[in-house]
Formats: C-alpha cells, sequence, structure tokens
C-alpha cells in the first residue's frame, strides 16, 4: 500500500542530498547522521514526517502536528501522487530548512509535563513492587504513553482492565507498541 507515494516522496527527499536508510522498517533520510525525515504508511494516508517539524516555517501549511500531545514531529499527509506533486517545491523549502535547523543544531524547547499515575495504576505499584521500579525504568516517552493511554478511560473498571492486560510488557521493560 502507498508504494507509488512513497516512491514519489523519495525521489524529492533524495533530491535534496539526503541519506537514505531503513529505520522502524521504514525509508528514513539524515544528514550527517541526524535524522530529517521519515516515509510512514497508514491505513487511510501516507506521510513525511519532519523530526524537528515544529521549528520550521512551514508557510504554506502543509505541516500538521501528529497528535494533541505532539511537541516536536510534523507530517506532511497525503492520498494520492498528485497531492504531493502538488506540494513537491514546498516540501522540498521544507526538507531544506530542516537541514538548516540541524546544521545550526537548533533543539525544539518542550515543556516537560509531569507523569500523573493513575490511582488505579498506584493501586497495582502497592502490591506489586516489581511493577513499579519496572515502569520507572521504562524511557519517560514509554512512561507517558502508557499513562495517557490508562488514563483515556472514563470508567475506573476499564482503566484497570487497560492496566492489567499491559503489566506484562511493563515488566518485560516494553512499550506499548515494541
Amino acid at each position: 500500500m502507498w508504494e507509488k507515494e512513497t516512491e514519489k516522496l523519495r525521489k524529492i527527499v533524495l533530491d535534496c542530498g539526503l541519506n537514505e536508510e531503513t529505520k522502524w522498517g521504514k525509508p528514513c533520510f539524515d544528514y550527517e547522521g541526524r535524522n530529517i525525515v521519515i516515509i510512514q504508511g497508514f491505513k487511510d494516508y501516507c506521510a513525511l514526517l519532519f523530526f524537528k517539524g515544529a521549528l520550521l516555517a512551514d508557510p504554506e501549511a502543509i505541516l500538521v502536528k501528529t497528535g494533541e500531545n505532539t511537541q516536536v514531529g510534523r507530517q506532511a499527509r497525503f492520498n494520492s501522487v498528485k497531492e504531493i506533486t502538488q506540494v513537491a517545491t514546498s516540501l522540498k523549502a521544507c526538507i531544506f530548512e530542516a537541514i538548516a535547523v540541524e546544521k545550526a543544531g537548533l533543539k525544539v524547547d518542550t515543556k516537560k509535563t509531569p507523569v500523573h499515575i493513575p490511582e488505579e495504576l498506584e493501586v497495582y505499584f502497592n502490591q506489586e513492587p516489581k511493577l513499579k521500579k519496572a515502569f520507572e525504568g521504562l524511557t519517560p516517552g514509554r512512561q507517558k504513553a502508557y499513562v495517557f493511554f490508562f488514563s483515556g478511560a472514563r470508567q475506573a473498571k476499564t482503566r484497570m482492565a487497560r492496566i492489567e492486560k499491559y503489566i506484562p510488557r511493563i515488566l518485560a521493560g516494553k512499550g506499548m507498541n515494541d
């Protein structure tokens, strides 16, 4: 799925002088070893994700946040080769700007939001200290992903069910999608 669109995006990105590797099973492009963009295929669209997209001017407004909690990355989303062709010039401008951002060593000033552990997860931590230790051993991003998912349930029994389902993954040191 998205083979033609992926190939069109690859040509555009490679025209900008980036190196291509496969990372996370996807075509990823870097400048001097630093990730710039990655091509992603989803059910409803394919996308070109800019790792530091929040720092780009994006005058044509072709980039979108990937989720409500996203701070850094931005995607250009497509459903056809025609859509990609229509914004190819803007895409190249964004890619060259992303390279300049990387050359300058700019970083996104992210807000450090503390992880608020849901009450139900605290209950499990008190019952099973191994679980708390394993959770604290996860990266901050993995911890937040779990907390957002667990906290997103409206009912306590749903939060408990979600936590129970993911306890083995947490104990194994894995994130939700690893």
